[in-house]
């Protein structure tokens, strides 16, 4: 496939672009500083600002899917205005765990221990999942991560689920960047959901 990734420089961004590019992937790799983006057979740096959706659509033209690791102060209106632009039909975004269910039923955002600190980053990534729920034109998908994502070693292996919040015989709900980049990929490849959320932790 031909996949365009924005915000390639990223943690996560960067590790999907690797990742693509491992499996044999065309990855179009966008972002402010195409400099720092990961190099590679079948990787091509491209500068754009995803804030403007006409712009970001000449770059997005021809994909088959947009990966964006970008941070919610871009909008789900600001990047399906795009894609709509571009005639691309399909979005899988880089999400967070806020919105996750824990195990009481309340969402991980609701829970005792989410720091206050936290919350309005969260937000942004809650509402972005709202406002791609009522969306039918667009091939949607929606990653909610583990808790906690780390810098650590591709193992190569994650459990996978849909809403509630994944944790481990600890008590902890973790994944590297790696493996999370691992979940992303297996999902653009699988189409395993369309228009839903899924979640991805060890």
């Amino acid at each position: 496939m031909k996949v365009a990734v924005l915000g390639a420089s990223g943690r996560a961004g960067s590790e999907i672009t690797k990742e693509l590019a491992a499996r044999g992937h065309q990855v179009v790799a966008i972002a402010r500083k195409p400099e720092t983006i990961a190099t590679g057979p079948g990787i091509t740096a491209v500068k754009g600002d995803a804030a403007d959706p006409s712009a970001l659509a000449g770059l997005i033209a021809g994909v088959d899917a947009v990966i964006s690791a970008l941070h919610f102060d871009i909008s789900a209106d600001t990047l399906l205005s795009a894609l709509r632009q571009a005639g691309v039909a399909r979005l899988l975004v880089t999400g967070g765990a806020a919105s996750l269910k824990l195990p009481s039923g309340e969402r991980l955002i609701d829970g005792p221990d989410f720091p206050e600190a936290w919350k309005g980053a969260a937000m942004g990534g809650i509402n972005f999942l709202e406002d791609l729920r009522g969306v039918t034109d667009i091939d949607w998908t929606f990653f909610s991560p583990a808790a906690f994502i780390f810098e650590g070693p591709r193992l190569g292996t994650y459990r996978g689920g849909k809403d509630e919040l994944i944790s481990d015989e600890a008590g902890e709900s973790k994944i590297s960047f790696a493996d999370y980049a691992i979940a992303m990929v297996d999902e653009l490849e699988a189409h395993n959901h369309p228009r839903a959320r899924f979640t991805a932790a060890y």
